[in-house]
Formats: structure tokens, C-alpha cells, sequence
């Protein structure tokens, strides 16, 4: 027996996602009517549809900026997209406010795009400090390199923005974010660059 969907049920759907109505409707009666289920479907979806347009040229964009309210961080990226079309779009639009909310929002601040471009120095310094910490001491050599290194995967991960949890939804990562987007306008988009502001530091 069919699950009946509701066009409240799709708009809904469309309004956690940011998915198309028909792939919302497709996905809803493919799970059943559970939304979480409709919600992992799209996500895998976009994962895939994303993919495959990841070696496009992307030679269009915006650099986009924000200021939080306090007037104390502000953030600037750049982002790439293969039209100028979709650079002018709302969904774009979209995608670089919420790219810059999270680079504003998240502690601890990244550092780099992927984990490639962490520094590093940044690394190294880490693992000194993590292999000469209290809780190292009594330890033998090789376990304490087995923490540390497990330790620092963490540390890149927490500072390489595409690998971040997305501050919106810590269920995907700022790259799954961005791989949403791609599914949702049929273009391959890219961060090129990124600044962080904070007053203080």
C-alpha cells in the first residue's frame, strides 16, 4: 500500500532541505512518509549528484562578506561556481551566508579550507604539546603515539573548515552543506578563499 504525501508533507520536506518539490515528493514516498528517512535519501542523492560535477570549471562567483552583530568578528569568502547565473541566485546566495555565519560561529575558528592545508607547523606544535601532557606520562611510547595521533586527526578535522560540522546541523559537514547546494542548482561550487576577522586576536 502507498503512503499518501500531502503537499504540506512536501513543503515541509522542502523547507528543511532546500531540495526540489518533486525530489522531495519522490524521496517521501520512498521512505514512507518518514522524514528523517526522506531527509538521509535527498542527502545521499546530493552526495552522488555532487560528485559528479565536482571536476567542473568553476570561474564565476561572489566574494561575500558578513559582520556579526556585535561588531566584533567579520568574515569574508569567496566562492566559485561555473555560472554567472547561479552566481546571482538566491540558493547562492543562500550557501555563502550560511558559509560565513558558520565560519563566524564555530569554535574552534578554521584555519584552512580541507585538512591538506591545515599548517604544518600548527600540527607539529600540537603534537609536542600533546605528547608532553600530564596524562602522557606514565604511558609507553608507542600507546602514547596511538592517542596522540588519533588526537590530532581530531585537531585537523576541528580546523579544516570542509571537514567541520556544519554549525546549522551537526549531522553533515560544511562540505556536505556545500554538496546540497551543488544537487540543488546542477553547478559545481567551491570555496577559493576564506578570511576570519575577530577583534582582539
Amino acid at each position: 500500500m502507498t503512503t499518501a504525501i500531502s503537499a504540506k508533507d512536501v513543503a515541509t520536506l522542502r523547507a528543511q532541505t532546500g531540495a526540489g518539490m518533486m525530489d522531495c515528493k519522490k524521496a517521501l514516498v520512498e521512505a514512507g512518509g518518514d522524514f528523517q528517512k526522506a531527509q538521509e535519501i535527498l542527502r545521499q542523492k546530493g552526495l552522488k549528484s555532487a560528485e559528479k560535477k565536482s571536476s567542473r570549471s568553476t570561474s564565476e562567483g561572489a566574494v561575500y562578506s558578513y559582520i556579526h552583530h556585535n561588531q566584533r568578528v567579520g568574515v569574508m569568502v569567496q566562492i566559485a561556481c561555473e555560472t554567472d547565473f547561479v552566481a546571482r541566485g538566491a540558493d547562492f546566495e543562500k550557501l555563502c551566508s550560511d558559509l560565513c555565519m558558520h565560519i563566524a560561529a564555530t569554535v574552534p575558528a578554521p584555519v584552512a579550507i580541507s585538512a591538506a592545508e591545515v599548517p604544518q607547523e600548527m600540527i607539529d606544535e600540537e603534537r609536542r604539546v600533546l605528547l608532553g601532557s600530564e596524562d602522557m606520562a606514565n604511558k609507553p611510547q608507542e600507546i602514547k603515539e596511538k592517542i596522540v595521533d588519533g588526537r590530532i586527526e581530531k585537531f585537523i578535522k576541528e580546523r579544516a573548515l570542509l571537514e567541520q560540522e556544519y554549525v546549522k546541523d551537526p549531522a553533515m559537514t560544511v562540505n556536505d552543506r556545500i554538496k546540497a547546494a551543488i544537487s540543488m542548482v546542477g553547478e559545481n561550487m567551491k570555496i577559493e578563499r576564506f578570511a576570519r576577522f575577530e577583534l582582539g586576536s
